[in-house]
């Protein structure tokens, strides 16, 4: 798989998760928050059993030799898209979704500084910081009332 194409389909994906808290946001109207985040991740988790079952090189019967926190990702998961439901009806979609870039390139530049979860170790400098900085000005300004 070439860059070109990861790339492509990372941008689609941030497309798709921009679209999925206004969608379910009008869900949770029906039903409420929590409820709108379980059917969001049941269905997911459908097309993910089906998915993993068919095309999946994995296993599931590896599950035992797993360490606990590598397990948590589901949690963090359902934390994300409930407050997105919640979030996205009071901020806006665009506010929501700048605050979440930035707070993910900043985890994501933590992760990259410490090596975190076994990540290469890329060292925070000057023009990644600066690029911070003018996201979080960017946050700032598409949030203004």
């Amino acid at each position: 798989m070439s860059n070109l194409f990861l790339l492509l389909a990372i941008f689609i994906a941030g497309a798709a998760a921009t679209v999925q808290p206004p969608i379910n946001a009008r869900l949770a109207e029906k039903i409420g928050v929590i409820h709108s985040a379980t059917i969001s991740f049941l269905v997911g988790t459908l097309l993910l059993l089906v998915l993993s079952l068919s095309v999946g090189r994995g296993s599931f019967r590896a599950i035992g030799t797993v360490e606990w926190w590598q397990l948590s990702g589901g949690l963090f998961g359902a934390f994300f898209v409930a407050l997105t439901i919640l979030a996205v009806t009071r901020l806006g979609t665009g506010t929501v979704m700048a605050a979440l870039i930035v707070a993910q390139l900043i985890t994501g530049m933590v992760f990259d500084h410490f090596g975190l979860f076994g990540m290469r170790q890329i060292p925070f400098d000057l023009s990644r910081i600066f690029g911070v900085v003018l996201m979080v000005s960017g946050v700032v300004l598409v949030y203004r009332r």
